[in-house]
């Protein structure tokens, strides 16, 4: 049976810097929120260029693409960049067009020059226009989850600042149960992540805080594989906080103290010890962490290696991306092997990225 928490029923002061903020928060809001500006200023202007172009497109049989590329990251994002060389009604126009969309294509793209017909100085690539609202929808989607994360974090952040400014002030104490979702000691400082989502009123929310001089959570048993920990909310606030084991984080007089802990000590007249994380106590060694990490390189390197023989000696095409960058990357004696493979292959066709030659077309 587990063993109550019996506090006095007055208001009580808690120990500062009970409630932490992720130390992450700090550097990894600005970097989400500058990732999801970066990514609007950068693919926004090129959507709303060809949005316009779309109103009244104009196809140029004369339009010359050149340095066309296009490259797929994360097996479905794909990138293409191109430079386009057009004349309408007398005028020469030289211009650089990059887009972006999701698909699974394999394989070459066909494009050609699209202008505007009200604008000629607007021009992008057949290919922009044709997946016009997938980039619409992909640019959506990315800036609002990775903007959205950034301002919920911003959020986050500001809860915790709030609740650690009313912990300031006493206030009644009611202990709670929490789940404890993560760990880990560095030195002599134990951090531990849980949710509230165990007791009757439950929040469903997180908190985050940092144990030292070596104390450990007060446990009172386990709950779906994960251990439970004591907590106590104080008044209103929004976050409870996590008791330790000594009831140090409480202020208490010795009365009190020893009152509220006698449940717990009864429980070494049954020869048995309150349940404590030993698992707390247990972080994964440098040398673990340097194995995983070289292994998981090494797996890395096997798989690009192997997909870069895929392609130089089996693909079906020789304009498949990724195969074309990895191929480009490969140090000479790689590269002209693997080119030469190709060459066997598909010396009929143009060559690809990585094995053209000056003229962009021909094979080196």
């Amino acid at each position: 049976m587990t063993p109550s928490l019996n506090l006095p029923n007055r208001a009580l002061s808690l120990a500062p810097d009970v409630i932490s903020t992720p130390r992450a928060y700090f550097w990894s809001t600005p970097v989400i929120l500058l990732l999801a500006i970066f990514l609007f200023v950068w693919e926004a202007p090129g959507i709303y260029r060809d949005f316009q172009i779309s109103q009244n497109p104009l196809a140029l049989d004369n339009g010359d693409v050149q340095n066309g590329r296009c490259t797929t990251r994360k097996a479905i994002f794909t990138d293409c960049e191109a430079r386009l060389i057009y004349s309408y009604n007398g005028q020469n126009y030289d211009t650089e067009v990059e887009v972006m969309f999701v698909d699974f294509h394999m394989g070459d793209y066909e494009t050609g020059v699209v202008i505007s017909a009200d604008h000629p100085e607007l021009a992008t690539m057949s290919l922009g226009l044709d997946k016009l609202w997938n980039r619409i929808i992909t640019l959506s989607i990315l800036t609002v989850l990775l903007g959205g994360m950034g301002v919920g974090m911003i959020f986050l952040t500001l809860r915790i600042w709030r609740v650690k400014g009313q912990l300031r002030q006493p206030a009644v104490l009611m202990p709670v149960p929490v789940e404890i979702t993560a760990f880990d000691r560095k030195r002599d400082v134990l951090s531990i992540t849980y949710n509230d989502k165990i007791a009757s009123d439950k929040t469903g929310r997180s908190s985050y805080t940092r144990m030292k001089q070596a104390q450990e959570p007060l446990i009172v048993g386990a709950a779906n594989g994960k251990p439970v920990g004591l907590a106590v909310r104080h008044g209103k606030t929004a976050l409870p906080v996590l008791l330790d084991s000594g009831l140090q984080r409480v202020s208490l007089t010795n009365e009190e103290w020893t009152a509220a802990l006698a449940p717990f000590e009864a429980l070494y007249d049954d020869g048995q010890k309150p349940v404590v994380v030993d698992t707390l106590n247990k972080t994964m060694s440098i040398w673990k962490r340097l194995q995983i990490f070289l292994g998981v390189l090494v797996l890395i390197i096997v798989g690009v290696f192997g997909f870069w023989l895929w392609y130089v000696t089996i693909s079906d095409t020789q304009f498949q991306s990724p195969g074309m960058d990895i191929n480009n990357l490969m140090p000479a004696p790689l590269n002209e092997w693997g080119c030469s493979k190709l060459k066997n292959r598909f010396g009929q066709d143009r060559a690809p990225f990585g094995c053209v030659a000056a003229d962009y077309t021909s094979w080196k």
